[in-house]
């Protein structure tokens, strides 16, 4: 029977792959600290990559992540999502306004969290 080697301590184990759209790169990982919030951890990868990362938000709406940029800022998002056979492609990505229609989708964007913030562009919903 083969032996398998624990990790080392601190180590995080990730599956990447490539798809197309705006995000083109996916990334999971497991065994990342648990004493940080996920938030947290992609906000430091933005920063250390020079690139926006998008995660999962607390919701259950498909079209909304949190996006972690460069800056280190962390806000929420929605993006359009198509599957494709290398994967779901994701572009589009627009602030969570609360009036995007897609904040209407599933539950909705304010009971997150992530809060849907105005922009000059895109006012707060009624």
């Amino acid at each position: 029977m083969a032996t398998l080697d624990a990790p080392a301590d601190g180590a995080v184990l990730c599956d990447v792959w490539h798809v197309g759209g705006d995000f083109s790169t996916m990334i999971d990982c497991y065994l990342v600290p648990g004493e940080l919030p996920e938030a947290t951890i992609a906000s430091a990868v933005a920063v250390r990559l020079g690139a926006d990362v998008l995660l999962p938000d607390d919701t259950l709406n498909p079209t909304r992540y949190v996006l972690a940029e460069p800056d280190g800022t962390l806000r929420a998002v929605h993006v359009d999502e198509t599957e494709t056979d290398d994967g779901t492609e994701r572009r589009h990505l627009r602030p969570c306004t609360g009036a995007d229609p897609a904040c209407a989708v599933g539950p909705g964007c304010s009971g997150s969290v992530w809060k849907p913030r105005p922009s000059p562009e895109r006012p707060a919903a009624a």
